[in-house]
């Protein structure tokens, strides 16, 4: 597995801009997938954006689209989650996550970050 630990987060009003950094460690971060899940007060956890190894393909739930933007910079084992736009449903403690092709589930997870956003 791969270690991973969020950074980024905090307050901020809506309307407003955060990043999130996901620094990875421990296995070569180049060879997974990464992913942005969110888990809101009194919600599950949900699917946020993904990016694939090589940052060619992305994806995302409609929450994002057109307001957030995934992307990761390999040399610096690095993975970010743009967020523009946001609204106060955004607020959520925000994980990232590297999937495993060989166990074909989403394996790693980083310890989170909060993200409130104001009114």
């Amino acid at each position: 597995q791969v270690q991973l630990v969020e950074s980024g987060g905090g307050l901020v009003q809506a309307g407003g801009s955060l990043r999130l950094s996901c620094a990875a460690s421990g296995r070569t971060f180049r060879n997974y997938d990464m992913g942005w899940f969110r888990r809101a007060p009194g919600k599950e956890r949900e699917f946020v954006a993904s990016i694939i190894w090589s940052g060619r393909s992305t994806v995302y739930a409609d929450s994002a689209k057109g307001r957030f933007t995934i992307s990761r910079d390999n040399a610096k084992n690095t993975g970010y989650l743009q967020m523009n736009s946001l609204k106060t449903e955004d607020t959520a403690v925000y994980y990232c996550a590297a999937y495993s092709s060989g166990d074909n589930r989403w394996n790693s997870w980083g310890q989170g970050t909060q993200v409130t956003v104001s009114s």
